[in-house]
């Protein structure tokens, strides 16, 4: 059972005997089942879907969008969440935290590091990591209320974690001015109007501002999304030192743990600074295998169709539909909506693969078939164990994708290859077919 409700804002409720009340009053990490019960969505089906017409059938795919299907490395997400949080509050204090705040406020640089955590979850879009991240969040109380601990009044709002978008103009201004209104949406607070009411304010007041905000409201977790923003403007503008070095700063300076989300696009930012590199080491995704995983995946889906008939998950539609999302898994929904959409607007009974490619045709998909270093999400794995390399590494099986490559040639049985291999005398069958020259000198 969870020690909060479901909630936004909950009262402070204290376990531990730390001392330290921002980290006693820290919800339970979720185990991968409460997890998987927390996130998944499986949107209901009507029980007259029968009697409907196509029209009605084809108003009931939008709802394939709200489809949450948990999965291992959604679990290695929340996991990292939540231990970046724990990480926070038990590194600061609030003799900390006043320290950090004056030498904000006297334009010194905070020699108090608390070890915050900072990282980074990268993969390819289409792999879930904004949606996953907001579920991951949404299953925490954003914002704790503390009234009194120990017998010791306390009033405070602790916010747990904020989600901003990286400004896609790569100004510290808006990156700052995004971060108050997050907060602001959380606690109800007006830090966004003040600031931006005032004529004249410069980019490192807000800066400052920033670092004190996130400081004094105990903020565990500040998720920056998107982050490939930067770099795709900086490309254009050439301004991505000054938010660079504003990331850096929020890295070393603050008390908050940073998680920043985005495309490998993003790992051209991370390197081109060391300060950086160093703290945006994290999680890369990249899509399915052609494997269980993935198959295991579709199953889940498969239940969802609207068509007169329900098509049988037959192994060339899995194939089908792997060579057409690349393993991505919102392509693989989106390939599976419209493929309904499509059978039913031409009056078929079920889907199948020639529906499938007018739907791929249609939504003008063209997957890479190679992608940037990364972990596939077949490859997450909970309560098993790693098992044991082998001592020679096999290239993998391609189960569920149809091979690529030349057809293996055919060979008749006075093949020399096939005779190898069947352990004939390879000298008495290359005689017998009169292809032995003999020696008559010796």
């Amino acid at each position: 059972m969870s020690k909060y409700p479901s909630g936004h804002t909950v009262g402070a409720i204290y376990e531990g005997s730390s001392g330290n009340p921002y980290l006693e009053a820290m919800p339970d990490m979720l185990s991968p089942e409460q997890f998987s019960k927390a996130v998944a969505s499986y949107p209901p089906i009507p029980n007259d879907l029968v009697q409907m017409s196509p029209e009605e059938r084809r108003g009931l795919l939008p709802s394939l969008s709200s489809l949450y299907v948990p999965m291992p490395y959604q679990y290695a997400i929340y996991d990292t969440l939540y231990r970046a949080i724990a990480t926070t509050y038990r590194t600061a204090d609030v003799v900390e935290s006043t320290r950090a705040i004056n030498a904000y406020y006297c334009g010194n640089n905070t020699n108090y590091a608390t070890q915050a955590d900072s990282g980074s979850i990268l993969g390819v879009p289409g792999c879930g990591k904004t949606a996953t991240v907001r579920r991951c969040l949404s299953t925490m109380p954003q914002v704790i209320e503390h009234m009194e601990y120990q017998g010791q009044p306390l009033y405070c709002k602790q916010v747990l974690w904020l989600h901003v978008e990286c400004p896609s103009d790569c100004s510290v201004k808006t990156l700052g001015f995004g971060i108050m209104a997050s907060l602001d949406r959380a606690i109800g607070s007006k830090y966004l109007q003040s600031t931006q009411g005032l004529r004249s304010v410069s980019a490192s007041a807000i800066a400052v501002q920033t670092k004190i905000l996130l400081t004094n409201h105990h903020v565990g977790l500040l998720v920056v999304d998107e982050i490939q923003n930067a770099v795709l403007t900086a490309r254009k503008t050439r301004q991505e030192k000054p938010l660079l070095r504003f990331l850096v700063e929020l890295t070393n300076e603050t008390m908050t743990s940073i998680y920043f989300v985005g495309t490998p696009v993003a790992e051209e930012l991370f390197v081109s600074q060391e300060h950086l590199k160093r703290r945006t080491r994290g999680i890369r995704l990249a899509p399915f295998k052609p494997d269980g995983a993935y198959l295991d995946f579709v199953r889940k889906i498969w239940s969802y169709q609207y068509t007169a008939q329900a098509a049988p998950l037959t192994t060339s539609i899995t194939n089908k539909l792997y060579d057409c999302s690349g393993g991505i898994p919102a392509y693989v929904i989106k390939i599976f909506a419209e493929s309904q959409a499509q059978a039913l607007l031409m009056g078929y009974s079920c889907i199948n693969e020639k529906v499938i490619q007018r739907a791929v045709e249609m939504l003008a998909i063209k997957v890479p078939r190679t992608y940037s270093a990364g972990t596939h999400i077949s490859d997450f794995e909970i309560g098993l164990e790693v098992p044991e390399p082998p001592l020679e590494q096999e290239a993998m099986p391609r189960q569920y994708a149809n091979k690529r490559g030349r057809k293996a040639a055919q060979r008749d049985d006075e093949d020399l290859l096939v005779a190898y291999t069947a352990g004939v005398d390879i000298e008495e069958q290359l005689r017998k077919q009169g292809q032995l020259e003999e020696d008559y000198h010796g």
